[in-house]
């Protein structure tokens, strides 16, 4: 089996089980503390907001919609079509667009960038779900649809992630609800160092534009009922002409 396939499988199986309804899944917290939080952080540095905007991982779509409605044009991708066919479902006014796309494939990336041109790409937690062989591929590809104009804000995981992560999933009680399935479906989190991003963005021919930390939100709360969050780093990069 193919590594694009396996991801693929994983994730069909995952979002065909996972529950219906808002943040019902361990990472699909509400706009307001993900992306909500995040537009402020990359719009300063796009050089043209009127360029397509692609939700690299859409998932069901939740932050998508929310992009749809603060830049003119918002394509939601995922390699899942029961993920893109739960986020068409949830927006039946139709305020993005929707597509099955393997964004490590650098022949579907040039098709998509063939149809829209230079986009500027929003992506959250991806990166630290690729296999290692497949990191700087998919980092390729996020240069080819940002070409020239473009832009590319991402969220991961940082390696200060991974322990906390650790104590979730091996906890005496078993990991929690949202997080057991991810882990069952073999998506689990990898680990990527925090200076391989950058590195990665630049061997792609990627400028790093601004860096920094903010936690990324989950839906799952600790025994004490506050909210887990995860420590995150955000990086934004332009394409070839900045």
């Amino acid at each position: 089996m193919s590594v694009t396939s396996r991801y693929r499988q994983a994730w069909e199986g995952f979002w065909r089980e996972a529950p219906d309804g808002p943040q019902a899944v361990f990472w699909d917290a509400a706009p307001e503390v993900t992306a909500g939080l995040h537009v402020p952080l990359f719009a300063p540095h796009l050089a043209d907001s009127g360029l397509p905007l692609v939700d690299l991982g859409c998932g069901n779509g939740t932050q998508t919609r929310f992009l749809a409605g603060r830049f003119p044009r918002v394509v939601g991708a995922d390699i899942a079509a029961a993920a893109v066919g739960r986020a068409r479902h949830a927006d039946p006014a139709g305020r993005a667009a929707y597509r099955v796309l393997d964004a490590a494939d650098k022949a579907e990336a040039q098709a998509l960038h063939a149809e829209l041109g230079d986009v500027n790409v929003y992506m959250r937690g991806v990166l630290h779900q690729c296999e290692p062989d497949d990191r700087q591929s998919l980092v390729d590809a996020l240069a080819v649809l940002v070409g020239e104009r473009g832009r590319v804000f991402l969220v991961e995981l940082s390696e200060a992630a991974r322990p906390v992560l650790g104590r979730l999933a091996q906890g005496p009680a078993g990991p929690p609800p949202k997080l057991a399935p991810v882990l069952r479906h073999g998506i689990a989190p990898g680990e990527v160092a925090d200076a391989a991003v950058p590195r990665y963005l630049r061997s792609a021919g990627l400028t790093v534009l601004a860096s920094g930390e903010a936690p990324l939100t989950t839906t799952e709360s600790a025994s004490d009922g506050t909210r887990i969050e995860l420590p995150s780093r955000w990086l934004v990069a332009a394409g070839r002409a900045a």
